[in-house]
């Protein structure tokens, strides 16, 4: 015989949303503390309703181990469920929140540490004044990274960059960006405006590991131009990179965008690698399941503006595919 309620549940769901979005993290981060570090929380609550979860479930959902925690057997079987039940939530809240005049919530977004510093300021600038009810969540990390970040829906948006002609699906060319060979003060070679490529040839270079894009198309470009550029260091730090070229007198290759400050001020050099150039795009990647809500179309758009106000001031070129 069938309950007199419809909505009537052995597990109340609809108010456990919290908790189970603390199942998604632990189960997709393997530790309690990494849990609490990604959700911003106690790591004892989240124990207390991992604890509460199971006791409602009848069921352990996990097992612990030395490292972390596993998912159990029944753990596994749900984990896709839980996963799809929170994302048509988030999709709910979203809906809702865009019947409300101002957009407002929390923003992920991930981004590439190369490009977060000539975004992310004037974007929390721009926010406060114009949409103070949203709030941003800025992660930083490789591309591979940042990749997973999108593919596992821990951000709204990203942004990277992407090498060739080949647009991904659910991504915006935002800006083409130019390769700059970056040397120390008085040298020679990036006293220049411009550099062919073939002079790259033997340099001590100090360069990301691969793999890595810029690494990769360096590579490539290297064999087909039959030069041999080997780096000395290696190294996937920004900040390093920047001072052992001041300090020890090496090169590297970076966007201009990246050694902006340092260029104006005098502490490094730059010119523009051509014949052939070494080019890639700012792109803008939403999240693949996650549909676009009001407040990550208002930080899209704010980013946007911030990324065509930078190519005014020449620290790169807009897209040709980038809307007008």
């Amino acid at each position: 015989m069938q309950s007199g309620k419809a909505t009537t549940f052995d597990i109340d769901i609809a108010s456990d949303l919290q908790r189970w979005r603390t199942f998604l993290a632990i189960a997709e981060l393997g530790s309690l503390t990494r849990a609490a570090i990604f959700l911003d929380r106690n790591q004892s609550l989240l124990s207390r309703q991992l604890n509460a979860l199971e006791r409602d479930c009848g069921a352990r959902l996990f097992n612990r181990t030395g490292r972390g925690v596993a998912l159990s057997d029944i753990g596994e079987r749900i984990f896709p469920q839980v996963k799809a039940l929170l994302a048509d939530a988030g999709q709910l809240q979203r809906e809702i929140r865009g019947e409300a005049r101002e957009p407002a919530g929390r923003v992920t977004l991930g981004s590439l540490p190369s490009i977060t510093f000539p975004i992310v300021g004037r974007l929390f600038k721009d926010l406060r004044l114009r949409f103070p009810g949203i709030q941003i969540k800025i992660l930083e990390g490789s591309s591979g990274q940042v990749e997973e970040w999108l593919s596992d829906d821990r951000v709204d948006l990203a942004i990277l960059y992407r090498y060739g002609n080949h647009q991904p699906e659910r991504e915006q060319a935002l800006a083409t960006v130019d390769s700059y060979l970056i040397g120390p003060v008085g040298d020679k070679l990036t006293d220049r405006a411009e550099i062919d490529f073939r002079e790259l040839d033997g340099l001590p270079f100090i360069l990301p590991s691969a793999p890595n894009g810029l690494r990769t198309t360096l590579d490539a470009l290297a064999r087909q131009e039959h030069i041999a550029l080997v780096p000395v260091i290696e190294a996937d730090s920004l900040p390093i990179m920047r001072s052992v070229v001041a300090q020890e007198r090496l090169y590297t290759v970076l966007p201009i965008h990246t050694v902006w400050s340092e260029v104006a001020s005098g502490q490094l050099q730059a010119a523009k690698i051509v014949s052939p150039a070494v080019q890639r795009t700012v792109s803008m990647a939403f999240s693949k399941s996650k549909g676009p809500g009001k407040a990550v179309s208002a930080v899209a758009d704010l980013i946007v503006s911030i990324v065509e106000e930078n190519a005014r001031h020449g620290m790169w070129s807009k897209h040709p595919n980038a809307a007008a």
